[in-house]
Order: C-alpha cells, then sequence, then structure tokens
C-alpha cells in the first residue's frame, strides 16, 4: 500500500504546472489588467468568466501557448488570447477573446495559430463561436511571420467565411479596438456588436492624416454611434462591457435547436479520481496497469456476480482482452457519454504464439510498446466505433512500436498501418490525453497532432518527441563529435561527457510538454485527478458532430 503521509511525484509536478498557470493568466500583469480597468473596460478572462453560465466552466484551449517564446519582445503570455468550451445558455460555444493587457491584443504568429485551432476545433463540432475582440491587430516587428501564409491573419478571416457557409453561427462583439485588416473578422460574422468607446476602421486617425491628409476623430472614423447609425456595419450599439455580454447571452440563447447541448451527468466513476496519483508511476522501470487509470474515468457499472449478487465495478466492456494485450481497448461511458478508449499498457503482459508439436509458446511483452497482434486490434476495434458512430479517446504512454527481427517477421509495418490507416480515416471525434510518453510512431498511430485530434490533453509529467532522451542523445552525440572530428577537433572523455550532457538537456527540454504546448501542439495541460471532467466537457462537445459521413479506409495490407 502507498504511504498516504507521502505526496506523489506527479502531484507535486501537477502543483507546480498550476503556479505557473496562474501567472500566465494575469496576461500582461497588474499594471496593464489596472490600465484596461481605467478604460471602463473588463479583461478577456473576465469577459468570457461574465458570458459563460454559472455553472457552465469554461474549458480553456492554449493556454500554454507562446510559453518561453518572444522574450526578445517582452513575451506573449498565452500568445495574447484567451480560446476555449464554455456553456452559454446551456449551448456549448467556442469562445476567442483577445487579452488587451498583451502588447494590446496584437497578433504573434501563435495567436493566428491558436485562433484556428479554435475556429477548427468548432468546425469540426458545429459549435457556434463568440469571438470578444479587442486588438490593435499585427503586432508588426513579427509581421512577416503574422500576415502572409496560410496558418497566418489571413486564414482566420477565410474561416469566419467558410464558417458562416456552413451555418455555423458566429457572433462578434468589439470590446476596445478593432483595427486594419482585423476588421474584417467581426464584419465576417453573422452577428455584431460593439460598445461605446470603441473603435472598428481600417486605418486610424494618424494613419488616414498620413495617407490622405484628412483630420478626423476616432468617433467620426469608426465608432459605434456612427457604425451603428451611419455605416449601419453594426447590429447593436452597447454602452458598457457588461450590457453588451447580456446582450450576447441573451441572442445565444435564441438560436433554434442544436445538437450541441448541455452536458450529461451520468453515473459516478468506479475510483475517486486522486487515485490516479497512487496507480501511474512514470520513474524509470516501472509499471502500472493503465485498466487501475480508465476506472478512475469511466462510469462505474453494475455486475452480476455468480451468486446473484450485484457489485459495482468499473463500466468498461474490454474489447479482445486475452489478444493483443499491449493495447487495451473498450466500451465506455463517461458522464453518460458513449466512446471507445485506445489505451497503452503500462505492464509487462503475456502472448500466446502459434505452436507445433510442442503446444503454444508464450512471451512477454515490454510495457508500453506496440506490438503486431496490438496494432491489428486496435485498427479492428477503431472500425467497430466508426461503425457505432461513437467517440474515441486515446491514452497515451508509449515508447513506440517493436523492433527488432522477431517483430519485422511478424508484420509489424504491416500491422501498423492498418492501425494508422483505421484511425486516420475515422468520422468519429478523436479525443486524445497524453499520460506519460508519446514517442515516434507510436505518438502517430494512437492519434497524434497530425491525425485530426478534435481535443488533446496532457497530464503535466508527459513528454513527446520522436524517441527517448537516453536513444536520442546518444545519436545527437555522435553526429555532433563526428562533425567536430572533421574540423580536426580531438574528442577527449571529458568533451564526450559535456558534449553528452548538453544535447541531453537540450532535448530534456524539446520533449517536455510545456515546449509542445507553447508551440499550439497539445490543446490543454490538465490536472490528472480532473481527467473524467475534462473528458465530459470534451464528449459534451461533440454533441453537433456530423456522423452522416460514411467511413472508408484505404487499401489495408492484410
Amino acid at each position: 500500500m502507498p504511504d498516504s503521509t507521502l505526496v506523489s511525484p506527479l502531484r507535486q509536478l501537477t502543483d507546480s504546472f498550476l503556479n505557473t498557470e496562474a501567472k500566465i493568466r494575469l496576461g500582461g500583469g497588474p499594471k496593464a489588467i489596472e490600465r484596461q480597468h481605467e478604460k471602463g473596460r473588463l479583461t478577456a478572462r473576465e469577459r468570457v468568466a461574465k458570458l459563460v453560465d454559472p455553472d457552465g466552466g469554461f474549458q480553456e484551449l492554449g493556454l500554454w501557448a507562446a510559453y518561453g517564446m518572444y522574450e526578445e519582445h517582452g513575451g506573449a503570455p498565452a500568445a495574447g488570447v484567451v480560446t476555449g468550451i464554455g456553456t452559454v445558455q446551456g449551448r456549448r460555444c467556442m469562445i476567442i477573446a483577445n487579452d488587451a493587457t498583451v502588447k494590446a491584443g496584437a497578433f504573434f504568429p501563435m495567436t493566428c495559430k491558436k485562433i484556428i485551432r479554435a475556429q477548427t476545433i468548432a468546425q469540426s463540432a458545429r459549435m457556434p463561436l463568440v469571438y470578444l475582440v479587442d486588438s490593435a491587430g499585427v503586432f508588426l516587428p513579427l509581421q512577416e511571420d503574422v500576415f502572409p501564409d496560410t496558418d497566418d491573419f489571413g486564414r482566420i478571416f477565410r474561416n469566419n467565411a467558410v464558417i458562416s457557409a456552413e451555418g455555423i453561427p458566429q457572433i462578434a462583439a468589439i470590446m476596445g479596438y478593432c483595427v486594419a485588416g482585423g476588421g474584417y473578422l467581426p464584419v465576417l460574422c453573422d452577428t455584431l456588436l460593439m460598445t461605446e468607446g470603441s473603435g472598428l476602421y481600417l486605418a486610424g486617425p494618424a494613419l488616414v492624416k498620413a495617407a490622405i491628409g484628412q483630420t478626423v476623430t476616432d468617433e467620426e472614423l469608426g465608432g459605434a454611434e456612427m457604425h451603428a447609425a451611419i455605416s449601419g456595419t453594426i447590429d447593436f450599439k452597447e454602452p458598457t462591457d457588461d450590457s453588451c455580454i447580456e446582450r450576447l447571452r441573451s441572442l445565444l440563447g435564441k438560436y433554434g435547436e442544436s445538437g450541441s447541448a448541455a452536458l450529461a451527468k451520468g453515473a459516478a466513476p468506479y475510483h475517486d479520481g486522486t487515485k490516479v496519483y497512487d496507480v501511474f508511476n512514470d520513474a524509470p522501470g516501472s509499471q502500472y496497469d493503465v485498466r487501475d487509470v480508465i476506472a478512475c474515468i469511466v462510469d462505474a457499472g453494475v455486475r452480476r456476480e455468480a451468486d446473484g449478487r450485484e457489485t459495482l465495478g468499473p463500466g468498461f466492456d474490454e474489447y479482445k482482452a486475452e489478444y493483443g494485450q499491449s493495447l487495451v481497448c473498450g466500451y465506455a461511458t463517461i458522464g453518460g457519454h458513449p466512446c471507445g478508449i485506445v489505451a497503452n499498457q503500462k505492464k509487462l503482459t503475456q502472448r500466446q504464439m502459434p505452436g507445433g508439436r510442442a503446444g503454444p509458446a508464450k512471451f512477454t511483452n515490454m510495457p508500453g510498446v506496440i506490438y503486431d497482434d496490438s496494432a491489428d486490434k486496435a485498427a479492428r476495434f477503431i472500425m467497430d466505433c466508426n461503425q457505432r458512430k461513437i467517440p474515441i479517446v486515446f491514452l497515451h504512454d508509449t515508447t513506440g512500436f517493436m523492433v527488432g527481427r522477431d517483430s519485422e517477421q511478424g508484420g509489424i509495418i504491416r500491422a501498423g498501418a492498418k492501425m494508422v490507416n483505421a484511425m486516420s480515416n475515422c468520422v468519429v471525434p478523436k479525443i486524445v490525453v497524453i499520460l506519460g510518453g508519446s514517442y515516434g510512431a507510436g505518438n502517430y498511430a494512437m492519434c497524434g497532432r497530425a491525425f485530426d485530434q478534435f481535443l488533446s490533453f496532457a497530464w503535466p509529467s508527459a513528454k513527446c518527441a520522436v524517441m527517448g532522451a537516453n536513444q536520442a542523445s546518444g545519436t545527437l552525440a555522435m553526429i555532433e563529435e563526428k562533425s567536430r572530428e572533421r574540423k580536426g577537433e580531438t574528442i577527449d572523455p571529458e568533451t564526450h561527457k559535456a558534449i553528452l550532457e548538453a544535447v541531453k538537456a537540450s532535448y530534456n527540454e524539446q520533449q517536455d510538454i510545456r515546449h509542445g504546448a507553447a508551440r499550439g501542439w497539445v490543446d490543454r495541460i490538465i490536472e490528472p485527478h480532473r481527467t473524467r471532467d475534462e473528458l465530459m466537457a470534451a464528449l459534451g462537445a461533440t454533441r453537433g458532430w456530423d456522423y452522416s459521413r460514411k467511413f472508408c479506409t484505404g487499401v489495408l495490407q492484410t
């Protein structure tokens, strides 16, 4: 039994992450918040808090975006924009709110990528989008990385137009400045609100004076009164942030019925979520049974024993439990939402091999490694989830596919390709939680970032890279040493050690999940004991999913 007086390393790491997140949520800091209030305006997070239902919660996405980036420009906490899924008038919505406390809400490269990601999530689940606009436009020192490309500023407006054409509601509220090309975002939405004192124009007074010699005031050029009474650009003029948010809530409550309804509650889990801290162990050489993690996430079920008694157990119907045991697959409900689960098994398992005269032989599977029989099983299971029209939850903790002669002769590439093919062609939502490692092709097969995840979460313990640090560091250090030797440098033991340590430190930094989250490769770093709540919210957000598309795969190498 674990010592209850000890705090698990995962819990300590989680607390450290939470402390950093609290600082990120301050945006530009207390003085910048104070300046926003002096203008009679709320901050982005204050606006979001007033917009969402009191009991609806807000699942913030991309909080770690731009973490540790743009330091030469003073940083950009959360990339200067708040994005996430919240319930407004009982309806799940994607909310995108510029944070004017961070460089006046200017767009950095990661700001664009974060907003595009939010639009993509909303579009796939047909969720209404709400834009709370308060931005000075492109951050000019980085304009070449913000302005021109397919994942930059213009793509946001393209998405506005396409999303509108698909009939997905978009509402924008200008609650500050909306200048230059950024002015197209709210005007491309279905409904446009604006507060008094805000500005919407292609060029500000100073630029107009320089360009055409005309002297105009902010209000004449693009104030709320002008756009309400003269240009007719806006639909609702509101005196304050508070009244604007109330109007937004009222409007969102007057749409027709939508699949993105309020969350189901469902049954309680079999285990309390905090048990994950006792169950999970990512120390080198350690093992755990991923079924114990699953039991902390899924709804409990009732089992009838042989003697007729009914007992409570994990409501998890495991698929092919005795076959391909390095992957655990099964059906469950989470908060009443049905789903399939594909999880890496992190303990030693036994595999029965075909036998000759001596009978079947047994083989031991290593923890966290995907074998050919497991990949075959997962591919078949993924196909069945598409047939059932239920979302799939992938729980990552894998070092990748098995290598070596036996594995290659057993068809590991063929089986792995089959799993990737089935997963890539899914027409159901794919939700990812990275618990521990997510390396190489194992990351791909378990629905890595490149494979149309609906949402991706990670525990603070998560690591993601092409391979583990020890293997990669040795290879990279060897390449560095060969390069130096070609230049005539002698590599003595001390130099070798220094190179290896430097390479390993750099690689460890890159596989840290905060590195990936900063670049938008993970939507949300979550507290492990709240994984069930996070998945309930994510599954609830898929209520508007279009399941009418036909599921089919490419050619499968059988």
